[in-house]
């Protein structure tokens, strides 16, 4: 596994996963690992972080670790496995209550509100990058980010496609930004996952990611945020269509 920039693995989770504050470790601990789980950076079927670096990532003991690991457990969202391959895996999205219960967290959510504040962050995002200018370890990240979009299967475009848009949310150089994006995209990925996977809107969400990247990396902030603002648009309407 290759190293991020920051020193840490760039196994596309540390923009969720950051040390929490003592006095709420197994709170923000279990949040944190939800939106992983929610955000699909760990797919179904395949194995968390060990044991050790989580509790490393998030600066908990193993005992809190394992406490929260027991309640995603309890809750239907991994399982846990025995054994030389042995570890905790994520469950398909099925085993977390169904369609059933996607469609109950759905119908409590304000669609509108969640669209805005996506596109806030969004849009914010795109122009603090094209501001600061990327360094070159950090346009090739972005770059890496925008190719696995590119060349990605139907079955994991929704996947690497929130890892694209939670790269540029690093990349802003807020991590208070990352954060707020991670917690609202586990939402809009709910939503989404309530629609279709359209071919045509995949083509297009494509070239206006190519134009984000190509703006953030020319410095042109104005144009970046334009193009997202398109961008942000666009899956809106999609939404609205299928779900108000």
């Amino acid at each position: 596994m290759s190293a991020h920039p920051d020193g840490g693995p760039d196994d596309g989770l540390t923009p969720v996963l950051r040390p929490v504050r003592a006095g709420n470790g197994f709170e923000e601990a279990l949040e944190q690992i939800l939106q992983v789980v929610r955000l699909g950076l760990v797919p179904g079927g395949e194995r968390l972080p060990a044991e050790r670096e989580l509790a490393e990532r998030l600066g908990i003991s193993r005992v809190t670790l394992r406490e929260v690991l027991k309640v995603l457990q309890d809750e239907g969202l991994v399982e846990s496995r025995r054994g030389r391959y042995g570890g905790t895996f994520v469950l398909p999205r099925s085993g977390a209550g169904g369609g059933d219960e996607l469609r109950r967290r759905v119908a409590r959510t304000d669609i509108e509100d969640v669209l805005r504040f996506r596109e806030v962050l969004d849009v914010g995002a795109a122009g603090l990058c094209a501001s600061h200018g990327p360094a070159v370890e950090q346009a090739d990240r972005l770059r890496e980010a925008l190719a696995r979009t590119r060349d990605a299967p139907l079955t994991e475009y929704r996947r690497l496609d929130t890892l694209f848009h939670l790269t540029l949310a690093e990349l802003s150089g807020s991590p208070s930004l990352t954060a707020q994006y991670a917690a609202v995209r586990a939402t809009v990925n709910d939503l989404l996952d309530c629609i279709p996977l359209l071919v045509r809107n995949l083509e297009h969400s494509q070239r206006q990611h190519g134009a984000i990247v190509e703006a953030v990396l020319d410095g042109d902030a104005d144009g970046a945020r334009e193009m997202m603002r398109e961008h942000c648009a666009g899956t809106a309407a999609l939404l609205r269509g299928f779900l108000a």
